[in-house]
């Protein structure tokens, strides 16, 4: 969906935000934007990370269990 704006519906955009906004807050908002994205990102890592330490706990729990099933 956003791969088809291009530079023109860019610009346009970004005008309509300045004329809505005003030159004094765009720098706010894309404080407050960049920070909201970068804390998503670490969320998202964390979870991931996460998930995959699950992960590997499970599949050394199986190796274990079949360790002590075949001796």
């Amino acid at each position: 969906m956003l791969s088809n704006i291009g530079i023109p519906g860019l610009v346009l955009i970004l005008v309509i935000a300045l004329v809505i906004f005003g030159p004094k807050k765009l720098p706010e908002i894309g404080r407050a934007m960049g920070q909201t994205l970068k804390e998503f990102k670490k969320s998202t890592k964390d979870l991931t990370n996460e998930f995959d330490d699950d992960d590997q706990k499970s599949k050394s729990a199986t190796k274990t269990e079949e360790k002590n099933h075949n001796s």
